[in-house]
C-alpha cells in the first residue's frame, strides 16, 4: 500500500470556515494561503509524506454591473475583494506540490438581500429603505468544482497514487466518491475545518480530524 498522501481542499468551503476558526483574513493574502499550506502538511504528516495538495476554488466574477440599491457602476473583476482573492490564488500557485484545480463562478443576473434582512423586511423588523448597499448581493454560483474533486479522488483510487486522502470540505457531495476510494482500499479522512456533520456520514469516512484551535473552546483573555 502507498504511504504517500493526497489532500484535497474545498477552497469555498475553507474560506469560509477561516473567519471562525482563525478570524478575520489577515491583509496579507500570502498569510492565508501560508495558513492552508501549514495545515495540509500537518496531515500529509511532512512534505516527504505528502503526494500532492489540490486545490479548488473558483477565480472572481469578471462582470459589470450596476448596484440596484445605488446605481454605482462595478466592475467586479477590480473589486477589493477581488483583487485580494486574485493575490491569494498566485501565493497558492506559487507553493510546491500544490495542484490548483479551478472551476468558473457564473453570475445569475439578479441581486439578492441578504438573508438575515430578508427575514427582518418579511417580518416587519426592517423597513426596506434602510437598506445599505453591502446588504444587497450580487448572486453567483460555483461551477465546476465539485465534478473536479470526484473525479481527482476516483484518479488518486483507481491508479493507487496514495494510500491516504485527507479531505477539507464540509458537506456530503464527496459521499459517492469516498466510498469508491474505501472499496479500492484507500484511507479516507475528512476535516470539516470543527463545522458539526450529519452522523451518518462517519459512516462514509475512515476518520474526522479538524485542523486548528477549536472555536468552541476559544476562551475570552482578560485584559
Amino acid at each position: 500500500m502507498h504511504s504517500r498522501v493526497a489532500v484535497l481542499i474545498d477552497g469555498g468551503f475553507y474560506r469560509k470556515r477561516y473567519r471562525v476558526v482563525f478570524g478575520q483574513y489577515p491583509d496579507d493574502p500570502k498569510q492565508m494561503a501560508n495558513k492552508l499550506y501549514a495545515m495540509a502538511m500537518v496531515h500529509a504528516g511532512g512534505r516527504d509524506n505528502l503526494y500532492r495538495i489540490f486545490y479548488y476554488d473558483c477565480p472572481p466574477l469578471d462582470k459589470k454591473g450596476h448596484h440596484p440599491l445605488t446605481g454605482r457602476a462595478i466592475d467586479f473583476g477590480k473589486e477589493p475583494q477581488a483583487k485580494y482573492m486574485n493575490a491569494y490564488l498566485e501565493e497558492l500557485q506559487k507553493k510546491r506540490k500544490v495542484a490548483m484545480r479551478l472551476g468558473h463562478l457564473g453570475g445569475m443576473g439578479h441581486w439578492n438581500i441578504k438573508p438575515d434582512f430578508t427575514k427582518d423586511i418579511v417580518s416587519g423588523k426592517l423597513d426596506p429603505t434602510q437598506l445599505k448597499e453591502n446588504d444587497i448581493i450580487y448572486d453567483m454560483k460555483q461551477k465546476g468544482v465539485d465534478m473536479k474533486i470526484g473525479i481527482d479522488i476516483a484518479t488518486l483510487a483507481y491508479k493507487q497514487f496514495v494510500g491516504k486522502i485527507v479531505l477539507i470540505a464540509g458537506d456530503a457531495d464527496f459521499v459517492p466518491a469516498a466510498k469508491l476510494a474505501r472499496r479500492e482500499g484507500i484511507d479516507f479522512v475528512l476535516d470539516p475545518m470543527w463545522q458539526n456533520i450529519h452522523p451518518h456520514l462517519m459512516e462514509h469516512i475512515d476518520g474526522l480530524k479538524s485542523s486548528g484551535e477549536n472555536p468552541a473552546k476559544r476562551t475570552t483573555k482578560k485584559p
